[in-house]
C-alpha cells in the first residue's frame, strides 16, 4: 500500500465520520476517492496529474470541493479533535507563500485570506495544539495579519484551569485578559517594554515547541507548505485533511 494511502485502521477510524447517502445513486468508492484526495495533499501535484489507480481526478476534486463546501472536511476534523485532553493548548502561527495561481481574482472580491507580507503574497495559519502535539483549531488570515488577531476565535472555549502558552507575540493586556476570564492560566513571556515583568515556568514554556513541531509535521503535506487553492475555503480544508491524517496516524500508533 503507498504511504498516501489510509490504512485499515485509519480507514475504520474515519469512515464513521463521512456523510452517509442511504437514497439515490450510491458514490463511488469512498476510501478509493480519499485516498487520491490525501496522494494530492502530500504530494503537491495538480489534479490533472493524479495516478489512474485513483480514478478519474474530477471525482476526486469534485468530493474535495463539494465537501469542502459543505463543511464536511471541518465537522471530520472537530470530531477528532474533541478527544484530546485540553489540559495545556500551545498557541502560534506559521506563514505560507501563496503561489502565483492562487493570487488571481478582480480587485475588492471577497478575502480569501491573501495578504502581502515581506516575503510577498502570503497566508499565515493559526493554530492550537494540545499536550500531545496534535492541533484543536485552526484558522487562516492574511499574511500579514497580527498572531493576536485569531486568539479570540482560537481561544474561545477554553476549559477552565487549562495552561496556555505562547511566544512574546501574544503579549498583550487583551489577550492576557481574555485567557484569565475564561479561567485559564496564561504562560506568555514579557515584552521588553514592560515595566513589570511576569515569570514564566520554564519546564511549561519548554513545551511550545510541540506546536512548532506539528507545523513542521504539517508542511510535510507539499499542498499546505505552499498554497495553490484561490479560495480561502479550498484551502482551509487542506490543512484541516492533513491536520485529520495527523490524528489518524497517532490514532494508528496508538490502538
Amino acid at each position: 500500500m503507498a504511504r498516501f494511502d489510509l490504512s485499515e485502521r485509519e480507514w475504520t477510524v474515519i469512515s464513521p465520520l463521512l456523510p452517509n447517502k442511504p437514497r439515490g445513486v450510491a458514490r463511488k468508492d469512498d476510501r478509493r476517492v480519499l485516498n487520491g484526495i490525501f496522494y494530492t495533499l502530500r504530494t503537491g501535484s495538480p489534479w490533472r496529474d493524479l495516478p489512474d489507480r485513483y480514478g478519474p481526478y474530477t471525482t476526486c476534486y469534485n468530493r474535495f470541493n463539494r465537501w469542502a463546501k459543505a463543511g464536511v472536511w471541518l465537522k471530520v476534523f472537530e470530531a477528532l479533535a474533541q478527544h484530546s485532553p485540553q489540559s495545556l493548548q500551545l498557541i502560534d502561527s506559521s506563514i505560507i507563500r501563496a503561489h502565483q495561481h492562487a493570487a488571481g481574482g478582480k480587485k475588492g472580491g471577497p478575502d480569501h485570506a491573501i495578504g502581502l507580507s515581506r516575503g510577498g503574497l502570503s497566508t499565515k495559519i493559526h493554530a492550537v495544539v494540545d499536550r500531545d502535539g496534535l492541533p484543536i483549531r485552526i484558522a487562516l488570515t492574511a499574511g500579514q495579519t497580527h498572531d493576536q488577531t485569531a486568539v479570540p476565535a482560537l481561544l474561545s472555549d477554553l476549559p477552565p484551569g487549562c495552561d496556555v502558552v505562547a511566544d512574546r507575540g501574544y503579549d498583550s493586556n487583551a489577550v492576557l485578559d481574555f485567557i484569565h476570564q475564561a479561567g485559564a492560566r496564561a504562560h506568555i513571556p514579557s515584552l521588553s517594554r514592560r515595566l513589570v515583568r511576569r515569570t514564566v515556568d520554564p519546564a511549561i514554556y519548554r513545551q511550545r515547541n510541540l506546536v512548532e513541531r506539528f507545523f513542521n509535521r504539517l508542511k510535510h503535506f507539499r499542498r499546505v507548505a505552499t498554497r495553490f487553492d484561490k479560495l480561502a475555503r479550498n484551502y482551509l480544508a487542506a490543512v484541516l485533511l492533513a491536520s485529520t491524517r495527523l490524528w489518524l496516524r497517532t490514532y494508528e500508533s496508538t490502538t
